[in-house]
């Protein structure tokens, strides 16, 4: 039996304020006045002087704004990477992501394309990624999709939705404030958050499953049950203990595998361009058959927090679009094989899968 030898964030630094750091970690890493940090910032901050004065720039450094309204397709990596390669006569220092999963799988991403030749199309896949990233940061200021420890990076392409994975795309650096978490909308808290709730219940009842996995997909479970269902904890607990939800539901897939919902939103990501947390949820709605209790639990939270999904986004689609979205769903075959096992293809068909998604 040979065991993959994975990668994790080699350093993480946790704790309210720790954001004023961010300086002095990364002073060690500037590789001169010619190669700039380039810090990637989720464009919700923009004109936001309480997070933006905390970041110096020196030399060349530069912060770059990213939209969110859309999740990051390989076209605009490609371009990114462009704009660095023309601006600048050296490589970065290195590239800093602040803000959601979006942002950091950017952040990720890029840091990757600046090291490997061609597009970023050519590596939608697994371990297709021959050299070492350049130094990268991770700061969320959203908890739950896990992207501050995962080795992915979620992207869009001409004919697929599929992440960059490999060992060299988990952060060299990783920044875990609670409080840059403090104005996220209810709804988006809620989306995110259960995507960090569907990694766990994906994962502890996966074929994959081993105790490495389970004992970090347990934690951020329980934790997870108490953020959305305890009335007694404080704002600050919240957010902290759904920071540490989210950093131990990335943990949980990083040595097994997410499953249906996942696998499903990929397909409603790529035809609609539905976000990631919610596609999940609307996914997940429908899945008793998969993960009865997981659901049960879903729609308690749900409801608890008085959420209400969009109904019928799949009314009214052609039947290639809905073949487009099996094909991207069906492609993800390590997703399938944890949910099902090895036989999978012979109960989830293409018939199932479009049975499903005329639900949502």
């Amino acid at each position: 039996m040979t065991y993959k030898n994975y990668p994790m964030v080699s350093r993480v630094v946790f704790g309210r304020g720790s954001f004023n750091q961010l300086d002095e970690i990364i002073a060690s890493k500037r590789n001169g006045r010619n190669a700039p940090f380039i810090f990637y910032v989720d464009d919700v901050f923009k004109g936001n002087h309480w997070l933006t004065s905390r970041i110096t720039l020196s030399y060349k450094d530069k912060i770059i704004y990213i939209p969110t309204k859309e999740e990051p397709k390989t076209s605009q990596i490609d371009q990114l990477v462009e704009d660095i390669i023309l601006e600048y006569s050296e490589l970065p220092s290195g590239i800093i992501g602040i803000g959601g999963g979006i942002v950091m799988d950017i952040a990720k991403a890029v840091s990757l394309m600046l090291t490997n030749k061609g597009e970023s199309k050519d590596y939608q896949g697994w371990d297709l990624i021959k050299n070492p990233a350049i130094y990268h940061v991770g700061i969320p200021t959203i908890s739950g999709t896990g992207a501050e420890v995962s080795r992915t990076t979620i992207l869009t392409g001409p004919i697929r939705k599929l992440g960059i994975n490999s060992d060299h795309t988990p952060f060299d650096q990783v920044i875990l404030d609670p409080e840059l978490t403090k104005d996220v909308p209810k709804d988006q808290w809620f989306y995110t958050g259960m995507d960090c709730f569907v990694h766990c219940v994906e994962s502890l009842n996966g074929t994959y499953l081993n105790a490495f996995s389970q004992s970090y997909g347990e934690k951020a479970f329980q934790l997870c049950k108490e953020i959305f269902f305890e009335d007694t904890l404080s704002t600050e607990d919240a957010q902290d203990k759904l920071m540490m939800a989210s950093w131990h539901g990335g943990m949980s897939i990083a040595y097994s595998q997410v499953g249906v919902a996942h696998a499903m939103s990929y397909g409603l990501g790529y035809l609609l361009g539905v976000k990631h947390g919610i596609g999940n949820c609307i996914v997940f709605d429908h899945l008793e058959d998969y993960y009865p209790e997981g659901v049960k639990l879903f729609k308690q939270m749900k409801e608890k927090h008085n959420v209400k999904l969009p109904k019928d986004i799949c009314a009214g689609l052609e039947p290639q679009q809905f073949d487009t979205m099996i094909d991207v769903a069906l492609s993800l075959e390590p997703l399938w094989e944890n949910a099902i096992g090895k036989n999978w293809k012979k109960t989830i068909t293409r018939e199932k899968l479009l049975e499903l998604y005329k639900k949502m």
